[in-house]
């Protein structure tokens, strides 16, 4: 799978959550501009890791802030 497959399959996972309809480029943030908060983001990850079959740990989501930081570390997972 590619990055670019990657970032497809989770933008159609973030539609349900991104409620202000925010445009999402590589630097999209979570917390500042999809303004998610911590169970916010506890459920988009848990749909990451079902969708991916990967396991997202608590330290490799507090080095993720960005869109194409999870990108490029569920790209990374998937190559595992």
């Amino acid at each position: 799978m590619t990055p670019a497959d990657v970032d497809d399959r989770i933008r159609t996972l973030v539609e349900p959550f991104n409620k202000k309809g925010v445009a999402i480029e590589d630097s999209t943030t979570f917390a500042g501009d999809l303004e998610f908060d911590s169970l916010t983001v506890m459920d988009f990850v848990a749909e990451i890791e079902d969708e991916f079959d990967v396991i997202i740990s608590m330290n490799q989501q507090a080095e993720i802030e960005n869109w194409g930081q999870l990108v490029a570390a569920v790209h990374k997972m998937q190559d595992s």
